[in-house]
């Protein structure tokens, strides 16, 4: 009886450490604080300090986790902030998670698919091989942020599905729901594609929504523009060398019936007398970062903007030249200095409205003339 007795307490003890095992989780608390001077040459005719939190990397802090369900499957959950340093603030228009929030399951083999709040497959695979979206956030976003590069909006009530990665090939695709009686009023499916091998890295992809805008649509009051509809078509390629990397990406954007911009004056909601019926970006952007020891990079990128806007009273085409630099010394491997840079010319097309001023996303407003002029100090700590 005792060898019994011995024998079923081994095989429990066993079993509760085999479930222990079996039911692994952990949980991270992460963050970035983002926080610098900025200098605006011209903003409403007049030279501006400020200072801005997030203009880089956007300052924020968040949980993500997972729990090991056997067999090479994960269930995973990310919860994620974004705050102002400056006043304690919530951003992403006051959203408690307004960065990403979502819930999923991973597999080894099979990928993740995961629900809930999140960036799109071409913030995902595309945007990283920006000067915005991989190093210099809003000093090297293309005008406007007219094709998301610099992350304005997540989608609300998606399904995502990502690829593994095999043969250097990952896949990307996704659904936003409307939540609406009318199925198609502000939804949004997206899919990208990426290939890495060596120092090589391409990418291309598809995003197209309906009147996005709406507080309970797939793209909420976070949408940079609001409209009819919006596509987004764009590529990237990309080649990393020891201490060099260079790349070039391009975008294309369509907004059909547009009514607003979220960095454009109400001046530009119309032309005067007329009614735009489309605005059409073609994105050139050119970009390099060099490592100059390894604490020490700089980063620079040009971007050339040939815009397409469509009135019933004419059209119009602006175009924007763009440049940004970005010299980076990390102090510690968390902790870093840097300084930015950017200038803007639009060659205007007299529409009578904001979009005959240069104006850079993270300046302090739109000039009073064609040039305009950034300049920031800034640090980063990460935890």
């Amino acid at each position: 009886m005792r060898k019994a007795s011995r024998l079923a307490a081994a095989v429990a003890v066993l079993g509760g450490t085999a479930a222990a095992a079996h039911a692994q989780s952990s949980v991270t608390l992460y963050g970035v604080i983002d926080e610098g001077l900025n200098f605006t040459s011209n903003a409403h005719d007049h030279g501006t300090f400020q200072m801005k939190s997030g203009d880089t990397l956007g300052s924020r802090w968040g949980l993500q986790g997972s729990e090991d369900l056997g067999a090479g499957y994960r269930a995973i959950f990310r919860l994620e902030n974004g705050f102002d340093v400056n006043n304690g603030a919530l951003k992403q228009g006051g959203r408690e998670f307004g960065r990403q929030a979502y819930v999923g399951l991973q597999s080894d083999r099979l990928g993740s698919l995961t629900l809930g709040r999140q960036y799109d497959p071409t913030i995902d695979l595309w945007s990283g091989m920006t000067g915005a979206g991989g190093v210099s956030g809003d000093v090297a976003s293309h005008p406007f942020d007219n094709d998301n590069a610099d992350f304005d909006f997540r989608v609300n009530n998606s399904v995502k599905y990502a690829s593994p990665t095999i043969g250097g090939l990952k896949a990307e695709a996704m659904y936003g729901f409307s939540n609406d009686t009318n199925f198609a009023n502000n939804r949004l499916y997206s899919v990208a594609v990426q290939y890495r091998m060596a120092g090589l890295t391409a990418a291309v992809g598809y995003l197209k929504t309906n009147a996005a805008g709406s507080a309970n649509g797939a793209v909420a009051t976070d949408a940079a523009f609001s409209g009819a509809s919006e596509q987004n078509i764009v590529a990237a390629v990309s080649y990393a060398f020891s201490r060099a990397k260079v790349g070039f990406s391009y975008s294309h954007v369509d907004v059909y019936d547009p009514t607003a911009n979220a960095y454009i004056a109400s001046t530009a909601t119309q032309p005067p007398g007329g009614r735009w019926q489309s605005w059409k970006f073609d994105n050139f952007e050119v970009n390099g970062k060099y490592s100059l020891t390894p604490a020490l990079w700089l980063f620079g990128a040009y971007t050339f903007t040939d815009a397409h806007l469509h009135s019933n009273i004419g059209e119009f085409e602006p175009k924007w030249h763009q440049l940004s630099v970005m010299l980076n010394y990390d102090l510690s491997k968390r902790t870093a200095l840097y300084m930015q840079g950017a200038y803007q010319h639009v060659v205007s097309a007299h529409t009578g409205t904001a979009f005959d001023f240069a104006t850079t996303p993270a300046s302090a407003g739109a000039s009073s003339g064609e040039n305009q002029t950034l300049v920031r100090l800034g640090i980063i700590h990460r935890f």
